[in-house]
């Protein structure tokens, strides 16, 4: 049985990720330094699996270079990021020590540990490090060009991933993946917050003029590729993730509210509220990924539709989610700087 660590495990791409490898019959080992998105609520149907541990550990702890040599993955997935970008406008340097001296740690402990042991790091990217896309689709050649502290600790990193494939010819292979949504996500991000103020009957708060574009995929789908790129990637590529479906964001809040009256009756204050942008807003992200539907024969399943059906039920069906959170982290407003 083949083991892998997925790093950052407690969040919202990892957890999700670990239920799909658990019922793939790999053994996996949940890594995790805990920090306010981590959230034990979204790993507590694994717990009795006799194919998963979790271990508390930081990446950039020497602890985890003993872990590596101690149960001897043969993937690592690297999740352990800071990833909202309204955080990142009000304090960087959480982003600059997680995003990029992390994986320099974990690069440097992945190589002592994969010259002596057959093994693979997938390090798990995002599309906002190609910045702006007024037009057209961004191929894995497209230079980066990102906006937000966020999405320039995220492109360093990537860098610093490729430049150890070049120079120790180290079995890497970077993804970068579209805007993400489904179950046991933090409600920082778009889709879960408007669904817990739909919930609770409060008005929804929408960024500028609502236009902003962004290219979304089901969770499920995203983790399905991350498996075939393990499995079937070639070491030192970069493979972009997406559904090549994009919605602005008042198109998203308009399907959420039409969803969403199959579940509950919508309270009176429960509308648009326009709200001041998030400074060096990026108008629209939109990836090809055409190269991983050709080369792995990958494509996403689910459609925004019944991606959206999924996901209001699973929140509805776990109004307890949002109790394991801190208040102030869902309802406060971050990155609203002059």
């Amino acid at each position: 049985m083949k083991k892998i660590f997925v790093t950052g495990g407690l969040g919202f791409i990892g957890s999700n990720l670990i239920g799909l490898l658990l019922k793939k019959k790999y053994y996996v080992i949940n890594i995790d330094k805990v920090t306010y998105s981590s959230n034990n609520y979204n790993v507590k149907e694994y717990k009795n699996s006799k194919n998963y541990k979790f271990i508390k550990c930081d990446i950039k702890n020497k602890k985890f270079k003993k872990l590596l040599f101690k149960y001897k993955p043969d993937c690592i997935f690297n999740l352990a990021a800071e990833t909202h970008v309204d955080r990142s406008i009000d304090n960087p340097e959480n982003f600059i020590q997680s995003n990029i001296v992390g994986v320099y740690k974990l690069l440097e402990y992945f190589k002592a540990y994969s010259f002596k042991n057959n093994s693979k790091l997938i390090h798990i990217s995002t599309d906002e490090v190609y910045g702006d896309i007024l037009k057209g689709r961004t191929s894995e050649k497209y230079p980066y060009n990102p906006s937000s502290p966020y999405a320039a600790s995220k492109a360093s990193s990537d860098h610093l991933v490729r430049s150890y494939f070049r120079t120790y010819k180290l079995p890497v292979i970077v993804t970068n993946c579209s805007n993400n949504y489904g179950p046991k996500q933090h409600p920082e991000k778009l889709i879960p917050k408007l669904i817990y103020n739909i919930i609770n009957d409060l008005p929804l708060p929408i960024y500028g003029n609502g236009k902003n574009s962004r290219e979304w995929i089901y969770v499920d789908d995203h983790c399905e590729a991350l498996i075939k790129i393990f499995e079937k990637g070639k070491i030192g590529e970069f493979y972009n993730i997406g559904s090549n479906k994009n919605l602005n964001n008042l198109q998203i809040t308009g399907e959420l509210l039409k969803m969403s009256k199959k579940f509950i009756q919508l309270g009176k204050n429960v509308k648009i509220n326009f709200v001041k942008d998030r400074p060096g807003h990026d108008i629209r992200y939109a990836l090809n990924s055409s190269k991983l539907k050709k080369d792995l024969k990958w494509k996403p399943k689910v459609s925004f539709r019944n991606g959206i059906n999924l996901t209001l039920k699973w929140y509805y069906n776990n109004k307890s989610y949002y109790k394991s959170l801190s208040k102030k982290d869902i309802v406060k407003r971050l990155g609203n700087h002059d």
